[in-house]
């Protein structure tokens, strides 16, 4: 088992709350991560028919079986109405780290847990293994590229898998069943041409008329699939920074995968070595840069906003992390020689932002150093950004 970074937190957050839920993808490590913290505690998940069933019938009687020192639940989302009887339990037994809840569809769950368990619960979410995670075991990769097509998902590094096979049986069993729970998609093959769409798009600034123009549907339409694509822990929008820095800024996010290595399946690469030369390698090579920094703050259970900065003069910094008073400008280059271009857009937030900040240029080589105020990162180093 590859020990999991969230482990401290998870433990953490279990002595001060009585229950601990632990959101993220479908195949992230949930289920290994709870059972590795909590070894002693009945595991009941919802994916089980009977168990959903008694759940549904008599929410009071099926809590009332594991009082007062709790049990695990998985997949809470499918039991929505559990979360009012479990506020009453808590309160009444005042057990702290009681129930451990996961769930992967990260906006039904947060919204249960805001309007009956707000105050009471811990929450943590879990993406697929960061670099950081694997570093150092016998599962490390060693070139960028064998990492953005892999991925981080833990069953392709404790199974003899080919990602190509995991990836077609993921989108099938997983992607497309947890679709159809949260929206009425009459035709999955529009939904999965509008999944490569955006995978097409990574990186760029999302435009939803176009979007929704490739794929033949309406606009409202690719709005709803975004949300849900958004809700399953699939993709996620990388918001403009709008502090005013005296430029026209553009307002519109940009479109990442938590995941690479199911962007390389949808966008059709089948080896690492394609992605060399691939037109998308830069736009992956920021995917994934972008999703350890993410991936290093949510193992620490810290909420830090992150951002792009872009006016319409074309200067643009790949990614701005405030993280309290501190704020990080970080420009991200999938070339393994340094240039001189590389630092032009680092040096134009300079000159614009009246605010301290720390400058890091994040590229595909092994060198590091500090040159004109500016951190240079080997891309390997890239999840240490959160420190």
């Amino acid at each position: 088992m590859i020990r999991r970074k969230a482990e401290g937190i998870v433990h953490k957050l279990a002595k001060g709350f009585p229950v601990v839920a632990i959101t993220g993808p479908r195949q992230s490590g949930k289920t290994t991560l709870v059972r590795a913290c909590f070894p002693d505690k009945p595991y009941i998940t919802m994916e089980n028919p009977e168990i959903l069933g008694l759940a549904l019938d008599d929410p009071k009687g099926f809590l009332a079986n594991y009082r007062p020192k709790g049990a695990v639940l998985e997949e809470v989302q499918r039991t929505p109405h559990l979360f009012s009887y479990l506020q009453g339990l808590v309160d009444d037994d005042k057990e702290m780290g009681a129930f451990i809840l996961t769930g992967s569809q990260q906006f039904g769950l947060i919204e249960s847990i805001t309007q009956s368990l707000a105050g009471r619960v811990g929450l943590v979410e879990l993406l697929p293994f960061s670099y950081e995670e694997i570093r150092g075991t016998r599962a490390e990769l060693s070139r960028a590229e064998e990492w953005i097509y892999r991925g981080g998902y833990p069953p392709l590094y404790d199974r003899d898998l080919d990602p190509q096979d995991w990836f077609a049986s993921y989108v099938m069993t997983y992607l497309e069943r947890d679709i159809r729970a949260i929206k009425n998609i009459h035709d999955i093959h529009v939904f999965q041409l509008f999944v490569r769409m955006c995978a097409a798009r990574t990186g760029q600034i999302l435009n939803l008329s176009s979007l929704a123009n490739d794929c033949g549907i309406t606009h409202n339409t690719a709005r709803s699939w975004m949300s849900v694509l958004e809700a399953s822990y699939i993709v996620f929008l990388l918001k403009p920074y709008f502090v005013n820095l005296g430029k026209r800024l553009i307002k519109s996010p940009k479109l990442y995968f938590y995941d690479t290595g199911l962007a390389c399946w949808l966008m059709g690469i089948k080896s690492s070595d394609q992605i060399r030369t691939h037109s998308s390698r830069g736009a992956l090579f920021e995917n994934m840069v972008i999703t350890d920094a993410i991936k290093g703050y949510a193992n620490l259970g810290r909420r830090s906003p992150f951002y792009y900065y872009r006016d319409s003069a074309g200067t643009e910094v790949d990614l701005i992390i405030e993280d309290g008073n501190n704020i990080q400008a970080i420009e991200i280059k999938a070339g393994a020689t340094l240039s001189t271009d590389y630092f032009k857009s680092l040096k134009k937030w300079g000159q614009l932002s009246t605010r301290n900040s720390v400058k890091t240029l994040i590229y595909s080589g092994e060198h590091e150093l500090t040159t004109n105020g500016v951190q240079v990162r080997s891309w390997a180093n890239s999840q240490l950004l959160h420190r």
